[in-house]
């Protein structure tokens, strides 16, 4: 399997499985964290299929899918400025005290975003693995693992 189809099919596995806890959220701050997070997983899904050609190319949706991305790593930082309190959040409290770098994967995300190519289907294949990259890099780091 080419790398940047393992990229895909495991940024795909992350966004299809976000799942924060069985319990849903109730703070306000973790519930525009997960939505947050959720947007990106739905622009992932419709990039990834776009790419694997299991969705037909449609440039209108694979744009609105990258502003998606685009926008939400920008915004980053500002849904997790602070960390809420709930059981359902997913979010390991390392985020708050490693903020520095936690920005600079969100910085990379945005980076990986911006760059991709959605002029076509095998543009947006060939930018999938770094933004597949970039998710991977800050789950592994700041996300509670989910079964």
């Amino acid at each position: 399997m080419r790398l940047a189809t393992k990229a895909l099919a495991t940024a795909l596995t992350l966004f299809a499985g976000i799942a924060f806890a069985e319990v849903e959220a109730t703070d306000p701050l973790v519930i525009a964290q997960q939505s947050l997070m959720k947007s990106f997983g739905g622009a992932a899904k419709a990039l990834g299929g776009m790419a694997s050609g299991e969705v037909a190319y449609d440039a209108t949706a694979a744009e609105a899918a990258k502003a998606t991305l685009i926008a939400g790593s920008a915004d980053i930082h500002v849904k997790f400025e602070k960390a809420g309190n709930d059981p359902a959040s997913g979010a390991k409290p390392e985020i708050w005290t490693n903020w520095d770098n936690f920005v600079a994967k969100a910085t990379a995300l945005n980076t990986a975003a911006t760059a991709l190519d959605t002029t076509s289907a095998e543009g947006i294949k060939a930018g999938m693995g770094a933004i597949g990259g970039a998710c991977k890099d800050c789950h592994t780091t700041y996300r509670v693992a989910t079964n």
